[in-house]
């Protein structure tokens, strides 16, 4: 028993290293799919599988004591959700029609800005000292709603570029999405001892899941990625910035506290980039390059999460030192 506990907290300390550093780990892993594209072109046929299997890793992570944030805060959970959803959509519609970009591409950055929120910003959010709760109860609502939500989105704001199937859409994101989540929570709800015993590995899975399809999509892109990787980082750094800034901003409207902006600003800038993947895997063939944006917000929306989690950390500690010289002072 001691030995499997040992074993265990190996996997548990190797699965969090992992979870903190994604980014380094995709630049990584990607740098090697770039280069040896062979043994990486098996994977796009199983993006939806692997999307599937890292949203059932969520799933199990969400408790009955979960949903209590969301009926207990609904003010900042809904409001988080509709920044979410018309913040980052607008925003992706608004650099496809001002930057020109190319059919592929535009529908590509559309999907990323119609998805719900990815669990990378509950990491983030932790890291930034920010209102993780609240958070996680942003993230659980906006994938549960995204069945209708991100169709509905995709079919108003890419029908102008492509042929949008809202039905085939729909059933997709029921699919890759909404069943593994409602799977994954019904089985902790059974089992919820021994998923508390596997807590530190389950991350570990939704990590090899999502590493794993970029790799693909890059092995199979590398030739593309060549003439036209610049266009698409600087859309995906364009957009996840006006998220990011405009997230910020309408939270400090709302007069929420210091953590609870931090925390509105990281959900509504870091996108389940994966999902945009597999819907575009799975319902735009005809669109290959589709696929790019999906995987490189991926990789750049932890960076940015990263650099902005420091400089709110920074500032907390500037306030609390200003907050003791002033008390100083005072006596």
């Amino acid at each position: 028993m001691n030995e499997q506990n040992s074993v265990l907290n190996i996997i548990g300390k190797v699965s969090g290293f992992l979870s903190k550093y994604i980014a380094v780990v995709i630049l990584i892993t990607s740098a090697v799919a770039f280069t040896h594209t062979q043994k990486f072109m098996w994977i796009p046929q199983y993006t939806a599988l692997f999307l599937g299997t890292a949203m059932f890793g969520m799933g199990l992570t969400i408790k009955r004591e979960d949903f209590q944030i969301v009926f207990s805060r609904p003010k900042e959970v809904i409001s988080g959700c509709i920044l979410q959803y018309t913040i980052m959509p607008l925003a992706a519609y608004f650099l496809a029609v001002v930057m020109n970009l190319d059919t592929d591409i535009a529908l590509g950055v559309i999907l990323v800005g119609c998805c719900p929120g990815g669990t990378a910003s509950n990491v983030i959010a932790y890291i930034a000292k920010g209102d993780v709760p609240l958070s996680v109860g942003m993230t659980i609502t906006s994938t549960l709603i995204a069945p209708l939500v991100t169709p509905v989105l995709v079919y108003l704001l890419a029908g102008s570029w492509v042929e949008v199937s809202f039905t085939a859409m729909v059933l997709s994101v029921v699919k890759i999405v909404l069943l593994p989540v409602l799977a994954g929570i019904i089985l902790n709800s059974l089992f919820h001892e021994t998923i508390v015993k596997l807590g530190g590995i389950l991350p570990l899975v939704s990590v090899v899941a999502i590493v794993t399809i970029i790799d693909g999509i890059v092995a199979v892109n590398a030739a593309k990625l060549m003439s036209c990787g610049l266009i698409v980082m600087l859309a995906v750094v364009l957009h996840n910035g006006i998220g990011m800034a405009l997230g910020l901003a309408m939270a400090r409207l709302m007069k929420v506290s210091y953590a609870k902006e931090t925390s509105i600003a990281i959900e509504v800038a870091m996108q389940n980039s994966g999902l945009a993947l597999a819907l575009a895997t799975a319902n735009f063939a005809a669109n290959p390059l589709a696929t790019l944006p999906g995987a490189i917000f991926s990789i750049w929306h932890n960076v940015s999460g990263s650099i902005f989690a420091s400089c709110r950390i920074k500032e907390v500690e500037e306030k609390q030192k200003l907050e003791l010289k002033e008390h100083a002072i005072a006596k």
